[in-house]
């Protein structure tokens, strides 16, 4: 009996009840008629007519008649016949589609689908050997929308969903007119919602969806059951360029709000805040109340953020009292406002909660040149108790590593091993442009600001050539 109680005991403190539905006790039938299927033709019906083809042209030259050789003489004494038949410029076609949005023949497509057009023509879908010359109203390679207008008038068009009210496992049909041959129609679900960090557009809120977006279907419309217009499909996750079931489209808010712009001013101009931003990292959390955000990590002089008192390491939570809870979400929020407009942020430093009000500026695309004072070039080296050597960036460093004249700091010349520079994870190479406050322009700076923070836990800035991240020394 006793070995029977202890081979029992196991089994009773291991178990596991899951929680189950209840049996089934109805199937639906999806026809029980003879002549009667499932259709969604009369849902699509209206809006598959919206959608139109895009083709354009645009003329490149033959970069070979450009060649010296040919404007040498005797090159062209004996290949004279050779070289006045060959063609000096070539058209290069490309085929797209786009969404007509009103009955006046705006339509909107993607900007990538336009870009560097001499001419575009589209074809309507009844009539795919007709072409209508259009011009461009407006386009923003940045969330890769354009609008473009062609001058017809009573045109069949898209009407608008809200894609708000999206949710995972809804049906949607993504419509395309690739080829100039007609509509092309592939049904699927919506899989995710909010996708950002795809690497496809600057400015990212995409739906993704397993309907087939095949190659051509660029710029044409993701629609609902009902046939509302709920995205603009743009691209898909494939390394061989065929359908994977992984298809991205942009959604009808941003569309809405984009081409609103562009066909009202032309372009975009977008806030901008003037900093550097990265997600809560691990080592980081705690330093943030375990909360989730974007870290400021860099910040341009006299900028929008540094007039209204924000330092590198706040963390921000929240803009007009959105929750921010990354990177992504601050780029995208604060690019969906004009400069000159006010905004009240929501940041975190040092554990505590503050509130401040921002006036953006305009939004700079380029990558700023910073404003810091260039690096003393002499082979100043500094080390400390962490295991950390570091020296100035010198020219022949820049030269070896590949570093921007413009970006400053010192670079990692020695981890020691199984240190606490080692366990927090430098690496040789890496370079440190920040110590909690103080900018790092050289090996003074870090050794003042080591020594400043010295036995505590300092946030430090380090960069490789694949990116920046933050790094908790003890």
């Amino acid at each position: 009996m006793k070995i029977l109680y202890f081979l029992i005991i196991p089994f009773l403190v291991f178990a596991f009840n899951f929680e189950e539905l209840p049996n089934v006790s109805n199937r639906e039938i999806p026809t029980q008629s003879q002549n009667t299927i499932k259709s969604y033709n009369s849902a699509i019906s209206e809006v598959k007519k919206s959608v139109v083809n895009i083709s354009t042209q645009k003329k490149v030259s033959n970069n070979m008649t450009n060649h010296p050789m040919f404007s040498d003489p005797f090159f062209q004494q004996f290949f004279g016949d050779l070289y006045q038949n060959m063609p000096k410029d070539r058209v290069e076609r490309s085929l797209g589609s786009g969404v007509i949005i009103s009955k006046d023949g705006y339509i909107v497509t993607n900007n990538h689908v336009i870009d560097g057009a001499d001419k575009i023509l589209v074809s309507l879908h009844n009539n795919t050997k007709k072409e209508y010359e259009a011009k461009i109203i407006g386009k923003d390679p940045r969330s890769d929308l354009a609008v473009i207008k062609i001058n017809q008038n009573n045109l069949p068009y898209a009407k608008l969903g809200n894609s708000n009210d999206l949710m995972v496992g809804d049906v949607v049909f993504a419509i395309g007119n690739p080829f100039g041959v007609g509509e092309s129609v592939t049904q699927g679900i919506i899989s995710a919602l909010n996708k950002r960090d795809v690497g496809i557009n600057d400015y990212e809120n995409f739906i993704q969806t397993d309907a087939s977006i095949n190659p051509g279907n660029s710029g044409g419309a993701l629609v609902d059951s009902r046939g509302a217009l709920i995205g603009i499909n743009t691209a898909i996750l494939s390394r061989t360029g065929g359908n994977h079931g992984i298809g991205f489209a942009i959604p009808s808010d941003m569309v809405k709000k984009i081409t609103t712009t562009l066909i009202e001013k032309g372009s975009i101009e977008r806030g901008f805040l003037g900093v550097g931003i990265q997600d809560v990292s691990d080592n980081l959390s705690n330093l943030y109340n375990g909360k989730s955000g974007a870290v400021i990590v860099s910040l341009d002089k006299d900028s929008a953020a540094a007039k209204a008192g924000i330092k590198v390491w706040d963390l921000i939570t929240a803009v007009n009292n959105k929750p921010i809870n990354s990177a992504s979400d601050l780029k995208n929020i604060i690019g969906s406002f004009s400069p000159n407009e006010v905004v009240d942020i929501t940041y975190i430093r040092n554990k505590k909660e503050y509130n401040t009000k921002v006036k953006l500026d305009k939004s700079k695309n380029d990558i700023e040149t910073s404003s810091n004072n260039p690096s003393n070039n002499s082979n100043q080296k500094g080390s400390n108790s962490t295991g950390l050597s570091v020296e100035n960036l010198t020219n022949q460093i820049r030269q070896m590593y590949r570093i921007p004249s413009n970006f400053n700091g010192v670079i990692v010349s020695e981890v020691v091993d199984n240190s606490k520079a080692s366990k927090a994870g430098f690496e040789k190479g890496d370079i440190i442009s920040q110590i909690e406050d103080i900018t790092i322009n050289n090996v003074a700076d870090f050794n003042n600001a080591m020594n400043k923070y010295k036995n505590k836990p300092k946030r430090i800035l380090v960069y490789q050539s694949t990116g920046s991240r933050t790094i908790v020394l003890d």
